[in-house]
């Protein structure tokens, strides 16, 4: 289990050595293990060895795209903390970013200590998750919503009895919704329940990701949604 301070292990993926260094230099002066690659594939095999608690992504990278290199993480970990600390600082760039999974996005150039506080953000984060208590269902475990099931206890879900891949924020997303229906919730709610986070910490538009990729999914026309509904300018419900 990752620590939130001491001997927690960042990986610090840059091909910038400046920004290396500025890195290492202040996450090391608060208590953290650090380790650098300087390119993707350096960032893969570093993962892979199963070393870092959390990863300080760069786009821009040699070898194998920062994109990729994320993507790559998602598909082996969903829990493993990414933050994208990147030069492209458009709305696109940080859409795909959270789109791809990243728990945060840092536009350079960043101020040390906020890049350190954010490390510590997600890393509480990722605790919490991992010691949260198991809740047993107080209800029947499987909810049936004209097609789709969503069972609490296997955290299985099908659409018309197929099955329905989803990732475990995904799954927790829908769950949450779902267990209130109609109920409306800001995206700034949904990262409080869903996320332990804050729009403080982490972009509000990675609900809003979440919320397409379960449509795409789930819903027969994902511009059309039956289950996943947006109410403009508060946020979104479950129609049950």
């Amino acid at each position: 289990m990752p620590s939130t301070g001491t001997h927690a292990h960042v990986l610090v993926v840059d091909d910038d050595e400046d920004v290396r260094t500025l890195a290492r230099w202040q996450l090391e002066s608060e208590g953290f293990e650090v380790l650098t690659a300087a390119d993707g594939q350096a960032a893969l095999d570093a993962v892979a060895e199963g070393r870092p608690d959390v990863v300080l992504l760069d786009l821009t990278l040699p070898l194998v795209a920062g994109l990729d290199v994320l993507t790559h993480i998602r598909r082996c970990s969903a829990d493993l903390p990414v933050i994208v600390v990147s030069g492209r600082s458009g709305e696109t760039d940080r859409i795909i970013g959270l789109d791809l999974g990243a728990d945060d996005y840092v536009v350079k150039p960043f101020s040390p200590a906020e890049l350190a506080a954010r490390v510590r953000s997600v890393l509480r984060r990722s605790r919490r998750a991992e010691t949260a208590p198991v809740q047993k269902p107080v209800a029947e475990p499987s909810r049936a919503r004209r097609g789709l099931v969503i069972d609490r206890v296997t955290r299985t879900v099908t659409v018309r009895g197929d099955a329905v891949e989803l990732t475990a924020r995904e799954f927790d997303l829908l769950a949450f919704l779902a267990a209130s229906p109609r109920h409306v919730y800001t995206r700034d709610q949904l990262l409080e329940h869903v996320w332990q986070s804050s729009s403080d910490w982490q972009e509000p538009a990675t609900v809003t990701q979440h919320v397409h990729r379960l449509r795409r999914k789930l819903e027969r026309d994902p511009d059309r949604p039956h289950w996943l509904r947006t109410v403009r300018g508060v946020g979104y419900r479950f129609e049950p």
